[in-house]
């Protein structure tokens, strides 16, 4: 399977290639803090077969930040991906067990990395059992390693000094996409510490808005969407609370209009929580 995938698979399609040597399934399962749910612990007892667990609220995250996980370095996040098995040549498609939430930063995380062939399952694992996918509940095996390379894309990245910088001189194009009440600042931030509100001149789409019951929109509708807070004019940024629903709304981009989209890594947790940075409220 040589040939680029596209940016979102259905459940259909992997079932079809799911056999190939080179197609590897990632369970990116992730909660939210107090949430009461554990998705390295549930990938161990449901998962598609031969999925691996990647786990980028822990290993795979910049150790030395105290942001919640942030992207590694190329290394870090090498060494990880090579002991899960995978090559810089193989198919990797991503999936969390709820339908759509954390899966899109691992697929972001695999296209900021320079991974060329990574798709995101939509509907998760729901839709691979609704299609009669097999579920692997056995202990996990330990993939072979292999030898990854990253390679840095830009493009796809953006920190808090280039954000500002953006900002101040009207050069970006920021995408909020956290519920209209926290970007208002209608309502406290669920971390402490951080402020209420959103950047100047960021535009609002909360990322729920893209999906309909644990699927991505049909293309016309996230068009239609997209084509109220993108912009043609100048360079796009997602943002949202810590750096994994803003790759939902980025990854909506490349696969309907394809234009690829920065996301602010530190997103509000790092912006609202610096005083020393501008904000505004509705």
């Amino acid at each position: 399977m040589s040939q680029n995938i596209d940016v979102i698979v259905n459940a259909e399609w992997l079932k079809a290639h799911f056999s190939a040597p080179n197609v590897k399934t990632v369970d990116a399962s992730w909660f939210m803090p107090g949430s009461q749910r554990n998705g390295a612990q549930e990938w161990k007892t449901k998962r598609i077969p031969g999925a691996v667990y990647f786990d980028f609220d822990g290993e795979i995250k910049d150790q030395t930040s105290s942001l919640p996980h942030m992207l590694p370095s190329t290394d870090v996040f090498a060494e990880n991906v090579s002991k899960l098995g995978i090559s810089n040549s193989d198919t990797v498609v991503v999936y969390d067990s709820v339908g759509i939430f954390s899966s899109p930063r691992v697929w972001w995380m695999f296209k900021v990395m320079g991974h060329q062939n990574v798709a995101l399952l939509d509907g998760g694992l729901p839709a691979w059992e609704s299609v009669g996918g097999d579920i692997d509940n056995t202990p996990p095996v330990q993939p072979q390693m292999t030898e990854y390379t990253a390679f840095f894309q830009p493009e796809r990245y953006i920190d808090r000094d280039a954000l500002l910088a953006g900002i101040t001189t009207n050069s970006l194009n920021v995408i909020d996409v956290r519920p209209f009440d926290r970007f208002s600042g209608g309502v406290a931030e669920p971390r402490e510490g951080v402020r209420s509100g959103h950047m100047p001149n960021a535009v609002n789409l909360p990322f729920p808005s893209v999906m309909q019951e644990g699927f991505f929109k049909s293309s016309q509708e996230l068009s239609q969407l997209l084509a109220t807070v993108v912009s043609d004019a100048l360079p796009n940024v997602t943002s949202c609370g810590s750096g994994v629903t803003a790759c939902t709304v980025a990854l909506a981009s490349e696969h309907t209009i394809g234009k690829v989209i920065a996301v602010y890594d530190g997103s509000w947790t790092e912006w609202g929580g610096d005083h020393r940075l501008p904000i505004e409220v509705l």
